[in-house]
Formats: C-alpha cells, structure tokens, sequence
C-alpha cells in the first residue's frame, strides 16, 4: 500500500488544478461546451426508436415484414353497445337503432373509414347483450390520437339519446389521447419537481443558497449538454423519450451527488484550517479521484444495457452512459473552477434558521458515530442481523413473475376507458388485443396459400386457441395477408400465452407451416409480451457477466485489494436483491401496497428487473468508492484499519445521507405517478438507495472490513503487475506539491 512521489499524479487531481489555475478559461469552455452540444443537437434533430425496433423475435420479423411491404396499418377503433339489464338483446329494435345511429354518427365526422355494422361482421357476444362497431381511422396511426376527438364525441352524443344502452369507444387512438390527457402533464410534473426537491434537501444539508445551487446548476447544465448529444448520437443510436427520462433521473442523481462529494470534502478541509487553495487541491486529488472511478465504474455498469439487443435498452444505456460521463467531466473541471471563483462566497445565502450541524470530535455526523461504535464492537452479530434481514427482504425475489403489464394492471380502474378495455375483453375475450398473423408469399392468391389461410382460421377455432370470429385481410398487390385471432384467454396472460403457444406451436406447422416459400410470424400484444420477455431473459446473462466483470476488475485496479473488489460486488448484488425482494412484495403479492398508493398486480413490468440492476449497481458505486476512498486514505496517512473504518464512514456519513436523501427523494417522485410500472421503478429504486446508503453502507460494509482486518488490502503478487490506478495522495504531498508548484492564481476569499 505505498504511495507515489511528492508529483500529485491523479487525473482529477491534475484537472482541478488546472481548472483551479485557468478558472475563467474552465467556466468558458464548459459553457462553451453545453451551448455548442445544444446547438448540434437542435440542428441535427433526434431520430427516435422505430416501433419495429423495439420489438424482437417474430413480433420484429412481423414487423419488418410489414414496413418493407409498405402497409400503412391504420388505428382500429370499436364502439362497444352494451344491454345494461340481462333482458336486452341485440336483436332488439332499440339496440338495431342505437348501432344504426353510431354507425351514422362516426361517419358524419369524415375522421374514419371501413365502417362495419356488428349485424355484418357478426361482431356479436355469445351471451347475445354486446356488439361492436368497428372502424379504422384515417391518416398515420401514430398521430391518430390527435384526432380523435370528434369521434369519441360523436359517440358520447349517441349514448345520450339511448341511455339504457352502454355506448362506449375503444382502440389504439381512444386510448393514446386518453392516457396523454391523464398522464402526459404527470410526467412533465414528475421530471420539473425534481429540481426543486433536490434543491431543498441541499438548503437543508448546507445551510447556504450558493452552495446549495452549485449541484443543481452542474446537473442541470450536464442534462442540457446531454440532450444536445442524444440529438447527434440519435443518428446512429436512435434514442426515445423513455431513454430521455431515463437520463434525467440518473443526470440528476449522479451530477448532484459528485459535486456534492467535491463541495463536502472542500469545506471540511477549509473547516480543518487549510487555506482555500489547498483545501480546493486536497478535495481535487481525493473526492475528485472518488468521483473519476465511481464515473467510470457507472458508465460501464450503463453500458451493459447495450448487450440486450434491443433498441429501447440501448437507447436508455448510451443516454445514462453520456450523461453520467458528462457529470464526471463537469465535476473535476468546472467545479474546481467555480469553487476557486466563488472561495468563501460559496457560504452566501446562509438559511438563518439552519445552522451547520455540530460533528463529532472526527468531523464526521454524531449519529452515525454512536452507530458506528455498536457495529464495530460487535461486527459478527452486525454481519449475521444486517446480512439476514436483508435475505429476508430479498427471499421474495425468487418467485419473481415479469410479464408486460395490461391495461387494467397498469391503471386499474381509475380511467373510464379501463373499464370498457375489462368489458370488451369480457364479451369478446381477446378481442380486443387479437394474434396478428403476418402471411408473406411469393403469391398469396396461390391455390395453395388459399387453402392453407383458410385451414390456418378452422383450426385456430377447432384447438381452442380462439373461438373467433377470425378475420383475413388480404393485401394481393403486395402479397401479403394479415390474418387476426381473438385469443382465448382475453387480458389473462397466462390463458392467452397458452393460446399463443399452441398457434405458433400447433396450428401454424399444420397449415401455413406446409406451404413452402410462406413466412407467417404472429405478433400483437401477447406474442410481443411473450418475445420481448424472451429476448430479456436471454441477455440476462451477457448483461449480468459483463457489468459484474467490469465492475470487479474497475474495483481491483482502482484500490489495489482483491478483498475490496469482492466485497464490493457481493455488497451490491445483496442490495439489488434486497430491491427485488421489495418489488415482488408489494407490486405482485400486494403486501404493504396500500402504503405506496399501489396494488398487487400479480406481476412485475417485463423490462425493470434488468432495469433495475444496470441501474443500482452502477449507482451503489457511488457511495461505495466514496466510503472506501476515504478508508483507504486514512489507512495511507497511518491509522489502523479499525480507526480508518471509523474515520472513512463517518466523515463520509453526511454527504452520503444528503445524497441519498435527494435521490430517494427523487425517484419516490417517479412512485407517486399513476402508472403501475413507474411506480414500481420509483419505489424499487428508492428503496434500493436507502437500504445502499443505510444498512449496506453504515453497517456490512463497516461490520464486514472490520472482520477482515488488514486482509482489506490483500493483493496476490502475481496481480502486483496489473495496471495500478489507485493515484493515491496524501494531504501532506499536495500540500508539499502545491509548494512546488507555486501560488498560481490565489482562490477568491
């Protein structure tokens, strides 16, 4: 565990100097920089993710096949007439009359095409009491949702002349306009509240309104620069809105909490007597260094979303990756800069009622202090309660169920438009999300084809995957057929997965399956919940090998220690569990929901498991390498490693907790949405932060480093010749090198 010479040999150490030196030039360049990037990437514009390319397996081939043949599938819309009493038939006068009204009613707006009457289609329910008219709405189904507004009130007029009848509307526009209406300003309000949320908790953490800006004002510049990027990188890795609030969230967490690493450890050296100059030098060459490798351990851990294949994960892995690289640059160039600007007018703006908090004798939080000492005194019953509670928490997450969430599990029954989805599915079941099946030949008018479609549609009724009525729309110019299947099973998953499995199992390779030269790959909501959930469990692997390696061997070169490297990654994996654990419990066993305004849906959304462990893990190392930082320091500069346990933890405990506080803060925004899966990703990532930045890091870590000892730092000698990036310097060296240097530009005082 040796150092270097007196020469401070850090990246982030030499990069605060300068910046420290040259600060006007550091603040220019990274305006500079921010302006420029949004400039590029306002001229170049962003080119989003295909629907296409967001599906994979067959649903994917369905829909290249699709886009390549040049079918331009409109928005499908139905209107549900349904008897309010068990007495009305559909065979009724009044309900003849209702259906001829909708009819006339949807095609006075001149919005729709291929009007069908219930009576023609035989879009009648079995039990005789719901029909449908269906329709298609004219123009790109993309955008259908913003025009159709005078259908749904041509439609409510008609209910108001038959009010024994329920007349309702449903389909792809119905539903987009509705939830955009419900949820769209939910979002926009989620994302905006973040900085006033993160902004209060620093008032609160720094007592001073200059201070408490400086993290907004990085993150915020970090998040702009970054949406410029995701402009210009947009051309070669399409990115979506998901991926852009994706980045938001992580922006936010990660450029708050570097530069709030940066301005505690500033503070407590100018607290220690230091001069402002070398205050700024020490903070450089240490938290800048924390910083530097947790960055690079975060964008390595985001970078693994690019090993699932699919476009919206590597949408949402690169916009992380480039924000959180954008964070870290800003942290150890421009922070250093504005600090040595700014020098004791960083303390501006005291809060008069919130006074600094008094610290312990170590200059550390006095709460965690008295922790500290009951860990310490006895760290096996520490490592056995801490580790065994959070298995426990964890133990749920074996019986974890992902599938993608329907409509009623995704918004329960709080939209009206979710109750006619719940009847429709009742009357009709699967009629509303029915198989599609994409038949592509050389000439789908052959004999041969012919027949093989209509043995396809007997015997998807006769195997009891559907009971129909299903339907063959034929596309002769371009060879096509798409033939659709109301599932058995309905919005059940499970029953309707059955039905899929035994189309595309049985019933294709019967018919289509004979016929040499024909593609028919089925998709629609089922099948593409089924393939996507698929293709996420086979990049389980890559993804989990590939950050876990990474993260391990960042680990091994930055401290040096095998045994830091491995508790590191077992300290992380218990946390993600222990996340998993919370998810399973309260979204798809129902326990505890009540409390997180939610309910046991039965399952959790297919995409956030790995989600959520790209995320977490690359978060956790945030506070991990900023405490071990500090242990590891202290260690260098002559303390035991029991002393340096207690030094490095509770020095470290108050910018830890204000981190975490901001962040938990922060995604429990996101847990207060509508939506099922974004409320399971806020609480599952608030959750995960507290259990990290509590149990993890104020109890096993400590409990766990106190056990080994000087084990800590065991190193083999055959790794003695591995890369070394530790960079390690004392205060004492960048004060002896900053003498060498000379006093350079003097820190505003």
């Amino acid at each position: 565990m040796g150092s270097g010479g007196t020469r401070v040999r850090g990246v982030a150490a030499r990069a605060g100097g300068w910046s420290a030196r040259h600060r006007w030039a550091a603040v220019g360049i990274w305006v500079l920089f921010v302006v420029l990037a949004m400039g590029l990437g306002s001229a170049a514009g962003r080119i989003d993710v295909k629907d296409s390319d967001q599906l994979s397996g067959e649903t994917h081939t369905a829909a290249k096949i699709i886009e390549e043949a040049g079918i331009e599938e409109p928005a499908g819309e139905s209107v549900l007439v349904q008897a309010r009493d068990d007495r009305t038939r559909a065979t009724d006068a009044g309900f003849r009359s209702a259906v001829t009204d909708v009819v006339a009613a949807v095609r006075g707006t001149g919005r729709v095409t291929g009007v069908t009457s219930p009576y023609d289609t035989r879009t009648i329910s079995a039990d005789g009491r719901s029909a449908l008219v269906q329709f298609d709405m004219r123009g790109d189904a993309e955008t259908a949702g913003d025009r159709v507004e005078p259908v749904l009130e041509a439609v409510e007029g008609v209910q108001k002349e038959h009010e024994t009848l329920r007349i309702e509307e449903i389909g792809g526009a119905s539903m987009r306009k509705t939830f955009d209406d419900a949820f769209g300003d939910d979002f926009r309000k989620a994302e905006y509240s973040a900085v006033p949320v993160a902004l209060g908790i620093l008032l609160i953490a720094f007592g001073a309104l200059v201070a408490a800006l400086l993290p907004v004002a990085l993150a915020v510049t970090a998040i702009m620069a970054t949406m410029g990027l995701m402009g210009v990188v947009s051309h070669l890795q399409p990115m979506s809105d998901t991926a852009n609030s994706v980045m938001l969230l992580v922006g936010m967490a990660v450029g708050v909490d570097y530069c709030l690493f940066y301005l505690r450890r500033e503070r407590e050296e100018r607290e220690a007597g230091r001069d402002p100059q070398t205050a700024l030098r020490i903070a450089a060459a240490t938290s800048g260094r924390a910083i530097v490798v947790s960055g690079v351990t975060v964008c390595v851990a985001m970078a693994g979303m690019l090993f699932t294949g699919l476009a919206e994960f590597e949408a949402m892995g690169l916009a992380s990756l480039m924000v959180v690289a954008v964070a870290m640059v800003g942290s150890v160039t421009v922070l250093p800069a504005l600090l040595s600007l700014l020098g004791e007018r960083v303390e501006k703006g005291r809060i008069p009622f919130l006074r600094r908090r008094r610290r312990s004798g170590d200059g550390g939080s006095r709460i965690w202090s008295a922790v500290l000492r009951g860990v310490l005194a006895r760290p096996v019953v520490s490592v056995v309660v801490a580790a065994g509670a959070l298995a426990a928490i964890a133990a749920p997450a074996l019986g974890m169920k992902t599938q993608q969430l329907t409509l009623d599990q995704e918004f329960g029954d709080s939209l009206p438009i979710v109750q006619t989805y719940n009847r429709v599915n009742e009357a009709f079941p699967g009629g509303s999300e029915p198989a599609e099946v994409v038949v592509r030949a050389k000439d789908v008018t052959a004999p041969e084809v012919r027949s093989a479609l209509a043995a396809f549609k007997d015997r998807a009724i006769s195997s009891g995957a559907s009971r129909g009525p299903v339907e063959i729309k034929l596309h002769e110019d371009r060879n096509i057929a798409l033939v659709y299947v109301p599932l058995v099973g309905g919005s059940d998953q499970d029953k309707a997965g059955e039905s899929l499995r035994k189309l595309r199992e049985e019933v294709r390779p019967a018919t289509l399956g004979k016929v040499d030269g024909v593609q028919a790959p089925i998709t629609g909501q089922v099948a593409g919940s089924q393939d996507f959930n698929d293709q996420l469990i086979g990049s389980v692997v890559p993804v989990f090998a590939f950050v876990v390696v990474f993260a391990f061997l960042l680990m091994l070169l930055s401290f040096r220690s095998l045994t830091v490297a491995i508790t590191s990654i077992l300290l992380n994996l218990l946390s993600v569990g222990a996340a998993y654990g919370i998810l399973v419990a309260v979204f798809q066993h129902g326990w505890g929901a009540s409390l997180v305004g939610a309910q046991g849906v039965g399952a959790i959304i297919t995409w956030l498991p790995l989600f959520l462990f790209v995320i977490l893990f690359g978060l956790s190392m945030d506070y991990h390498v900023f405490v071990v930082s500090r242990i590891r320091e202290a260690r260098l500069r002559g303390r035991t490693t029991r002393d340096a346990i207690t030094h490095g933890v509770v020095t470290t405990a108050g910018v830890v907790t204000s981190a975490a506080v901001i962040m938990v803060a922060v995604f429990a925004i996101f847990g207060t949405l509508s939506m099922q899966s974004m409320k399971q990703m806020g609480v599952g990532l608030a959750a995960a932060v507290l259990i990290d930045a509590t149990v993890i890091r104020g109890v096993l870590l400590p409990a766990v480093m106190a056990l080994l000892g000087e084990r800590n730092w065991y190193l083999p000698k055959w790794m003695h010749r591995l890369p070394d990036l530790t960079h390690d310097e004392s205060p004492q060296e960048i004060v002896a090198a900053a003498d060498a240097d000379g006093p350079g530009e003097p820190v505003r005082a």
